[in-house]
């Protein structure tokens, strides 16, 4: 009896933990949107604003895809703020025809490239700056956080010194209307390329995660390298894979924060890592591995854009919005504490 009774109760604490993970975060989104929606009800709700607030999350949303990889897996990225501001130089002096400052001396300048092109190189130069993490975590078999740190500042120094600490400014392509506001004749769209490819990158990444062998792996080794390891799963391969989507996805985030700016500005995304981070684990990822979904990161990501753009309609100072950030997610790695006992 004693057996069948406690049987029962971790069946019930199975089934609690399985809820607060699905519903935790839909519930903090409804609650935010609606405490927001009561208190400043014309600008909040108003239909530009409503549309607005997809677009600012579309750049943290996709690299959050990436990172939702690399923290179910156990590990982390502080990089990826430096990676999405060198991916965007590196797509911005593409279309310029603009060699690097360092290269000037070997390739002075080149035809610009076009747009489909500056994009793959763009997306490329984040997919390597990903692998190198991954070959650094692997190889010199040390801890994510160290190495990415160190990477963080070493992106983004060459992200300055390829633009030669300059914002640079390529000449307009269709680029640039990627996170735009649609015109008149592009309403049936809805909103914005980008929104639609951030949609697109969300659906991936969860198919990803749930139907292939790589997604398997993820949670595995994220729930236990070791036991993972001697189970035959080729730990370091799929570490070096998992850091080097990672780093495509900050690649594509990169193209996408270029087209809001329109330039190449070597010192954007400052910061960016931690709201990455925190819209993962917001959203429902532990960081000790092992568990998240990329539904759960896009939420989480709405909840952050919701949030700071409420307390703009609200008339609250950008401190406000850093503090109660700051609570949200210190009230989310709770909610995880609890979950996981």
């Amino acid at each position: 009896m004693k057996e069948s009774g406690g049987s029962e109760a971790a069946v019930k604490v199975s089934v609690v933990r399985r809820l607060l993970t699905l519903f935790a975060p839909l519930i903090g989104l409804g609650f935010v949107f609606l405490l927001f929606s009561i208190l400043a009800p014309r600008t909040f709700l108003a239909a530009d604003n409503l549309l607005l607030m997809p677009r600012h999350a579309a750049v943290i949303a996709i690299a959050a895809m990436g990172m939702t990889l690399i923290i179910i897996s156990g590990g982390i990225d502080l990089s990826v703020g430096s990676n999405i501001a060198l991916s965007s130089v590196v797509v911005a002096l593409l279309l310029a025809g603009q060699s690097p400052q360092f290269l000037h001396w070997l390739l002075p300048s080149f035809a610009p490239w076009p747009p489909w092109a500056a994009v793959l190189g763009g997306v490329a130069c984040g997919f390597l700056c990903g692998l190198l993490n991954g070959a650094l975590i692997t190889g010199l078999r040390l801890s994510p956080f160290i190495v990415t740190l160190g990477t963080m500042g070493l992106l983004r120094g060459l992200a300055k010194g390829m633009a030669d600490q300059q914002t640079v400014f390529p000449p307009p392509t269709g680029l640039n209307t990627l996170l735009q506001r649609l015109a008149p004749e592009e309403a049936w769209m809805l909103l914005p390329p980008g929104v639609w490819l951030m949609v697109l990158l969300v659906g991936a990444t969860a198919l990803l995660l749930r139907y292939t062998r790589l997604g398997r792996h993820v949670y595995a080794i994220g729930s236990n390298e070791s036991t993972a390891r001697l189970c035959g799963i080729p730990v370091a391969m799929n570490k070096g894979i998992i850091y080097g989507l990672g780093g495509m996805m900050a690649g594509i985030a990169g193209v996408l924060q270029f087209s809001f700016l329109t330039t190449g500005d070597p010192t954007t995304a400052p910061g960016y890592e931690l709201h990455v981070i925190a819209a993962v684990v917001i959203g429902g990822a532990s960081l000790a591995g092992g568990q998240g979904t990329a539904l759960g990161s896009l939420i989480g990501t709405m909840i952050m854009v919701v949030v700071a753009n409420g307390c703009i309609k609200v008339g609250l100072s950008n401190w406000h919005q850093e503090v109660i950030t700051g609570v949200i997610i210190v009230l989310a790695v709770a909610l995880d504490r609890l979950r996981r006992r």
